[in-house]
């Protein structure tokens, strides 16, 4: 079996946190040390027996490491990430790489130059309602795909740390909806040739706090992505809307549910009441016509990102995610913000 690469991590916050339990416990991974600004950041690492590099020139200084894990504010992301790779270490950034394209094109570029690699951890990609709903349309089993409907809603605003400030790349386009884009790229697989977008500003004015983003496909499949801060009741995870029926994930922990169509035409409707009057049209189908189940949730391991990072270094794999659809991500984002300026649909390729 191969040596394990050696990991340090930049930034040991929430997500530096998370990375650094990840490669402590991972079968490809080792932790070298964290870097972090705050003086109190480094004696927490060191208080959990985890070396605390004085500075990020040690870091790259350190012939031990082979990769860093950048973990810190947006803004922060391009200058770090270059002066690594030119540093001669490959690199792992935390999602939104960038907050531009042409950012995030610099950053390729200087990895081109460099030889080493550099990728970016959509760790959403991992997700088990992702990964059942993308195999539920790959499936084919409820027909092609006509609409699909993703969100995620909390009741607690928006994080009151950077994630608040604009230019520290804050919003929810930027934290949440770079995980959703990138999950329904993964499952539709065609140019977008427009976006609406609008966004909410309920709990802070400086940065969007919730959005509403449709992704129009050539073929004229749609795509619904929402992301609010301020709903205290949750609209479901997904619905799937598909040519020969439906499926729906509640939340995160719950199976998926599919209403396959077996028939088109019943022999007999029976009429809904309501308190103002009757509807056949809204009434549900009987089971002649419609068969309802639960998929089984599919199996995931985050630390398959990891492994797949080790191993392109070993040169054995290619990797899981790609700059193309990073940058394809990010051109997302940025035409959702240009059609919330403009209040309009606008055209795109991408």
């Amino acid at each position: 079996m191969p040596m394990k690469k050696n990991f340090a991590v930049i930034g040991y916050g929430g997500q530096g946190g998370w990375h650094t339990r990840q490669i402590l416990a991972s079968d490809v991974a080792a932790l070298t040390g964290i870097y972090d600004i705050n003086p109190k950041k480094s004696e927490l690492a060191e208080k959990n027996g985890i070396r605390a590099y004085a500075s990020y020139d040690e870091v790259l200084a350190d012939a031990a490491v082979d990769a860093v894990v950048i973990a810190v504010p947006n803004d922060c992301h391009k200058e770090l990430v270059i002066k690594a790779l030119n540093a001669g270490k490959n690199v792992i950034c935390e999602k939104p790489v960038e907050m531009s394209v042409k950012a995030l094109d610099e950053m390729i570029a200087a990895a081109d130059r460099s030889g080493k690699f550099f990728t970016v951890h959509q760790n959403r990609r991992w997700d088990v309602d992702f990964l059942a709903m993308k195999q539920i349309v790959n499936s084919g089993e409820i027909g092609s795909l006509i609409n699909i409907e993703s969100r995620i809603h909390g009741s607690r605003g928006i994080p009151s740390d950077w994630r608040c400030h604009k230019p520290n790349g804050g919003g929810m386009i930027l934290d949440w909806g770079v995980h959703l884009i990138d999950q329904i790229l993964q499952i539709i697989k065609e140019k977008i040739v427009s976006v609406y977008c609008t966004v909410t500003n309920i709990t802070t004015d400086e940065v969007d706090d919730g959005f509403k983003l449709t992704l129009y496909f050539e073929s004229g499949k749609t795509a619904y992505i929402e992301v609010g801060t301020y709903n205290f009741i949750a609209m479901p995870r997904f619905y799937l809307q598909c040519k020969n029926g439906s499926a729906i994930i509640e939340d995160w922990q719950k199976k998926a549910r599919v209403a396959h169509m077996k028939a088109w035409n019943e022999k007999e409707v029976l009429p809904v009441q309501t308190a103002a009057g009757i509807t056949k049209t809204m009434a549900p189908r009987d089971e002649i016509t419609l068969d309802i189940y639960e998929v089984e949730r599919p199996h995931s391991d985050v630390h398959d990102f990891y492994r797949n990072f080790c191993a392109v270094l070993d040169g054995k794999a290619e990797p899981v995610i790609k700059h193309s659809e990073v940058r394809r991500v990010m051109q997302v984002m940025e035409a959702a913000f240009a059609s919330s300026d403009k209040k309009q649909r606008i055209e795109v390729e991408i």
